[in-house]
């Protein structure tokens, strides 16, 4: 006889971040993982792209993934992965130069692919995984 666990899954939402254009979250953590959703440069409170500036929204899509890592309980040092979608590869060592503030040696494994078009016409869209953290017992 063969047993099935199913992992819990819940969701996670902040308002400091863009709400979902669709059906479906910002996150969800599962397993001591978070898997967030792809994000754009949107702020928050309007709902409209920081500027059509390529490192104005890598800016935003960070600082918004910042905050719902925050929501979720993990942050920018416990991503293991992330994938970087641009609508111009060209974008690539402008994101580069940003991406590189946010994320702490060693990097996260990552992904980046030129697209043919984002949701709202972004110029850049990051989803990642990450870690949650682990309570460690002490050893005696």
């Amino acid at each position: 006889m063969s047993v099935l666990s199913v992992a819990k899954k819940e969701a996670a939402k902040t308002d400091k971040a863009p709400a979902a254009l669709g059906p479906y979250s910002q996150a969800i953590k599962s397993n001591n993982l978070v898997f967030v959703s792809g994000v754009l440069g949107l702020i928050p409170e309007t709902g409209k792209f920081v500027s059509q500036d390529v490192e104005d929204q890598t800016e935003q899509v960070l600082k918004n993934m910042g905050e719902i890592l925050k929501a979720s309980g993990s942050h920018y040092s416990l991503v293991v992965k992330t994938t970087i979608m641009l609508a111009d590869l060209k974008d690539f060592k402008k994101v580069n130069d940003i991406y590189a503030k946010y994320f702490p040696a060693p990097f996260p494994a990552r992904s980046t692919y030129q697209v043919a078009a984002l949701p709202l016409d972004a110029k850049i869209e990051i989803e990642c995984i990450a870690e949650l953290p682990q309570e460690v017992e002490p050893q005696p």
